[in-house]
């Protein structure tokens, strides 16, 4: 690679001539040759792919006078494809035998060719056709060509700008100007006999990057007529947008472009998570292997050298999009499933502990603990039997459902663990599954929880509910029972003497045994309520607990 100044081609703001990539190739430039390939094949494209629209259009319509002139526009087209390859081969660059003037001399005759049928069929061409506007396409196409390897005296021009040979475009000006090859014509309608066996017919999205609009609107128009919804866009930034603003299913992308250029809008497109997998086919007028590497390595789906081959490029497009579609089912189904298991685990989740879920879910089936410390807490709504008895059955299941959704929300926040609603009792625990210290001090506090929750229920119904709340803390026993409506329960004379606390309480009060408060002693305030008979047990010493008076400091 040479640095050397005289070995490049002009800065950009003008268009270097024929001679001048020939010298920064021979410097061993390898950018220089990228551009020089580029710019024989662009033009080369555009001849050979209108051609070949054109031919498609005139076989249809049986008009076999101009089909045998596009016929051989197009074997002349071949010829000049060929003989560029030839004379860029790479084997010619590395060992100097690149010959410009040869490469000159043998394309001027299939170059002619094309420029000399294409007027011939302009000749016959009825004006303001879309087939003048196609084969002017052509005729300008091998202009330009014919100036980029003729004219070396005139590096700052655009190839094909102010040559002798425009005449004979404006000579027929009446079939449209220069500047209707920059706005384009109406596409051609799809065809559906000419979508290929297997291939998507649903109207997949493809964005067209490529900063020569001929190029663009040429790949367009073919596109749309095998089916497919074409967005054109010229550069790398414009491309971006689109891409962010709308759903696409294929990208089919140049490669030289003008600030960002392919490799670079495709770095874009694969480090963005959401566009990561969408499929981009390179259209390019290089044919280096470390070109095609560089795109298949930063994840392009496929490469394609200009001029294309249209079957080729349809092939590849086809098997993209089916790509695209098998890859876009695969993350359907996945997204289902998840839900589904986000579904599943919700569900479990409402019927056991979390960790036991997870033990569940890992294959033991048999699972049963015992916890030597834990705080057990029942609520009972007092009076329920009459209170049902004057509400509708609706009616009472929706208090219900509300009341008791404000109890588990409490021991959500409180991360104590609910055990069962029992009629209008509702049980939980603290220390289960998961053993915790402030087991006693926490479920407590979930009782205060519970009664301001019952103030603000009876508020809002415009109600007058209570209930009895009880407590008791020692040893239990939690496990599973059942083995398909399956639940989570505990058992032992600790959840005995929490619900005769609770039974034997007065509402709107909070009872618990003496053992529970000598594990609070010190936090709360308690006031002796006597004994009481508990079945199986017999006397034993209760409280009701308080919150600590505030105290105040002597005046």
């Amino acid at each position: 690679m040479s640095s050397g100044a005289e070995s490049r081609p002009p800065a950009s703001g003008s268009q270097p001539s024929l001679l001048s990539y020939v010298r920064a190739v021979q410097a061993r430039d390898m950018e220089a040759l990228n551009k020089l390939r580029h710019n024989l094949r662009t033009p080369l494209n555009q001849i050979i792919g209108y051609c070949e629209m054109l031919l498609e259009s005139a076989e249809e319509d049986g008009n076999s006078a101009i089909v045998r002139d596009l016929k051989r526009i197009h074997t002349s087209g071949g010829q000049l494809l060929a003989l560029i390859n030839d004379a860029l081969a790479p084997w010619k660059i590395e060992t100097g035998k690149l010959d410009v003037e040869a490469m000159r001399r043998e394309m001027r005759t299939p170059l002619n060719a094309i420029i000399g049928y294409a007027e011939l069929c302009l000749d016959e061409a009825t004006p303001g056709s879309s087939l003048g506007a196609d084969l002017e396409r052509i005729h300008r196409a091998g202009l330009n060509l014919y100036h980029f390897i003729e004219d070396d005296s005139l590096p700052g021009q655009m190839p094909g700008q102010g040559a002798p040979g425009e005449s004979a475009i404006a000579a027929k000006a009446t079939l449209g100007t220069t500047s209707g090859l920059a706005t384009g014509l109406s596409p051609v309608h799809a065809a559906a006999d000419l979508i290929a066996p297997g291939e998507p017919r649903a109207r997949s999205r493809l964005l067209v990057v490529d900063d020569d609009v001929v190029n663009r609107e040429m790949l367009g128009r073919r596109l749309q007529k095998l089916g497919y919804e074409v967005t054109e866009v010229g550069d790398g930034r414009s491309a971006l947008k689109m891409l962010n603003e709308g759903n696409y299913d294929l990208v089919l992308l140049d490669i030289i472009m003008p600030e960002l250029d392919g490799f670079r809008v495709l770095e874009f497109i694969k480090t963005d998570q959401r566009l990561r997998h969408l499929p981009v086919i390179m259209l390019t007028a290089l044919d280096d292997v470390e070109s095609t590497v560089r795109c298949i390595e930063a994840g392009a789906e496929d490469f394609v050298p200009k001029p294309f081959n249209p079957i080729v490029l349809r092939a590849r497009i086809t098997a993209s999009l089916e790509k695209k579609q098998l890859r876009d089912q695969e993350q359907a189904f996945l997204a289902q499933l998840q839900s589904e298991r986000a579904k599943s685990e919700r569900l479990l989740l409402n019927v056991l502990p979390r960790a036991v879920a997870d033990r569940l879910k890992a294959g033991e089936r048999t699972i049963v603990d015992s916890f030597l410390e834990c705080t057990v807490l029942f609520a009972d709504i007092v009076g329920f039997t009459s209170i049902a008895a004057r509400s509708s059955p609706s009616r009472m299941v929706q208090l219900l459902n509300d009341l008791f959704s404000s109890f588990d929300r409490v021991a959500e926040q409180l991360a104590l663990e609910k055990i069962k609603t029992i009629g209008d009792a509702y049980m939980l625990v603290s220390g289960v599954p998961v053993v915790r210290p402030d087991h006693a001090e926490v479920c407590i506090e979930a009782a205060f929880e519970f009664l301001e929750a019952l103030r603000v229920f009876n508020r809002r119904h415009h109600l007058d509910w209570q209930i009895r709340l009880g407590l008791h803390c020692g040893p239990v026993v939690a496990g599973i029972i059942g083995t398909r409506k399956f639940a989570y329960d505990l058992w032992g004379d600790t959840v005995n003497i929490a619900a005769r606390m609770e039974s034997h309480g007065q509402p709107g009060k909070i009872q618990i045994s003496g053992r529970l408060k000598r594990e609070l002693e010190g936090r709360f305030d308690f006031e002796p309520v006597g004994r009481v008979n508990i079945k199986n047990v017999g006397l034993m010493e209760t409280f009701l607990v308080h919150r600590k008076a505030a105290s105040t400091s002597p005046a």
